[in-house]
């Protein structure tokens, strides 16, 4: 009984001795990958592709040489697809509204290019005019009541 039990302690020690050096090695290795990666000067990103739909959480990958590497990122959902949610502008009032077209413009100026996305230097972007605003018929309906009663 006695050999038995001097047995099973020898083994536990043995085994907590291996799980003490395999953690020390993860560690290691650990370290080892992500200084080889801090190593690379010229990272290249990609714009961030959304995991579901067209905005949200998503992941940018990055290349430097033959390394790889993923980021999380986050799309807007208020983002312009056409200048892209890498690009960050500085824009001016909007315009008055073209009768013509039906809408009004603005335009800005490249503030910023994330991640070195290739970005329009100016842009200009547009949306529908208002419908008659709503105060002047409020306000006529006031004048029809004042005058009707």
């Amino acid at each position: 009984m006695r050999g038995l039990f001097s047995t099973v302690v020898v083994l536990l020690v043995a085994l907590m001795i291996v799980t003490t050096e395999a953690g020390k090695n993860k560690r290691e290795k650990g370290k080892g990958a992500k200084g080889a990666a801090t190593e690379c000067a010229e990272w290249r990103y990609g714009s961030c592709v959304p995991n579901n739909g067209d905005c949200g959480a998503g992941v940018r990958e990055g290349t430097c040489n033959d390394q790889m590497r993923k980021l999380k990122c986050k799309v807007p959902c208020n983002w312009k697809k056409e200048f892209g949610a890498d690009c960050k502008y500085k824009f001016g009032s909007w315009g008055e509204c073209d009768t013509a077209t039906g809408s009004k413009n603005r335009s800005g100026t490249l503030k910023k290019a994330l991640y070195d996305a290739e970005c329009q230097p100016t842009i200009k972007v547009s949306k529908p005019c208002p419908a008659k605003t709503k105060t002047k018929a409020k306000e006529g309906k006031r004048q029809g009541e004042l005058e009707g009663g």
